[in-house]
């Protein structure tokens, strides 16, 4: 057997009888995933209506069984009252990953909903509930088994010994979160995060078996402060934890706005992150009108460097945000840092 069949098969499937193992729904711009972070995010947006964005990820392109991670999603707010400092949150979003010689595929439709109140001049709460449909499938017929070796050749156009070739599930789940922000002034911004996805422990399996998923706590921290009049800092952290398996992610990125005087500032964005015992992800974007690019490269640094030569993933984002009136200026409903 051809040693990159194998290790399809080993990450892809381990046995006819085993369930499936694979990653969980992640991108290293976890900040440019605000409705995969936790649902009181959504619409949770200092000085906008509504956003709409789009993110790519390719993961371990050079190892057989890579990754492909694909997300769009879209928030607004509604029902704000005369001041603009409560409001209703809805949004919706789409994610598709798939992964190894067998199309191991996750897509998930999600709807979610967060109300934001703020509690005095300097204060706000969040709280988001969300769900979502999920449908997981496998081809066992791209995938290779030890029952194609007959003890002299293999032959991958001999029956592997699945009863179908084609195998799909799907389920609903939950997810819930709150956050607290504190904005002393329009120098600072601090927001602290916390979400429950997988509330109700779906069972995902292609056999029928009783294999649940585990519920994933997630946490995050965001402190933006004004360094100076055309720079902003970003500094960040997440977590998360699941049936053992935890990832952390932290580093800074950094906003200069190269043409200050202007209505519609041209920003650059650069910026370093660490996923602990894992990679570093330096950060390269830019922002006009409300349109931000951002692109990302995972350098791994771990032992699974020696597979990809240091290349883990490559990430690109593209978000919008605007005011349901183009032609008024930027809403200030809180302090924050902001061009």
């Amino acid at each position: 057997m051809r040693k990159s069949l194998l290790l399809s098969c080993l990450l892809i499937v381990a046995g006819n009888t085993a369930p499936l193992f694979a990653q969980g729904l992640h991108f290293s711009q976890y900040y440019n995933t605000p409705l995969l972070l936790s649902p009181a995010n959504t619409a949770l947006m200092p000085e906008s209506d509504f956003r709409v964005g789009a993110n790519y990820r390719s993961q371990w392109g050079n190892v057989p069984a890579p990754f492909r991670t694909i997300s769009a999603f879209g928030d607004c707010q509604l029902l704000r009252n005369a001041n603009s400092t409560n409001w209703l949150g809805v949004g919706g979003a789409f994610f598709s990953d798939v992964a190894g010689n067998g199309n191991l595929s996750l897509t998930k439709f999600q709807v979610s909903a967060a109300y934001h109140l703020q509690l005095g001049d300097y204060n706000m709460i969040s709280v988001g509930l969300g769900a979502a449909y999920v449908q997981r499938s496998v081809d066992f017929g791209k995938l290779t088994f030890d029952t194609q070796w007959d003890g002299f050749t293999f032959n991958p156009k001999s029956a592997n010994g699945e009863a179908y070739s084609f195998q799909k599930t799907s389920y609903a789940d939950i997810s819930a979160g709150v956050n607290y922000a504190f904005f002393p002034n329009e120098n600072v911004y601090v927001k602290l995060g916390a979400g429950l996805l997988h509330i109700n422990q779906p069972r995902e399996s292609f056999y029928k078996m009783n294999n649940k998923l585990g519920m994933r706590p997630t946490g995050n921290l965001d402190l933006l402060f004004r360094v100076s009049d055309a720079l902003i800092a970003d500094i960040s952290g997440y977590y998360t934890y699941q049936k053992g398996a935890s990832e952390s992610v932290f580093g800074a990125q950094f906003s200069y706005n190269v043409t200050p005087k202007e209505h519609r500032p041209s920003i650059f964005i650069l910026g370093l992150y660490h996923r602990l015992n894992d990679a570093i992800i330096p950060v390269v974007g830019f922002e006009w009108s409300k349109i931000r690019l951002t692109t990302s490269v995972d350098i791994t640094t771990s032992g699974m460097s020696s597979a990809t030569g240091g290349y883990g993933a490559f990430e690109i984002s593209l978000v919008y945000q605007g005011l349901y009136n183009a032609g008024s200026h930027n809403r200030n409903a809180y302090n924050c840092p902001r061009f």
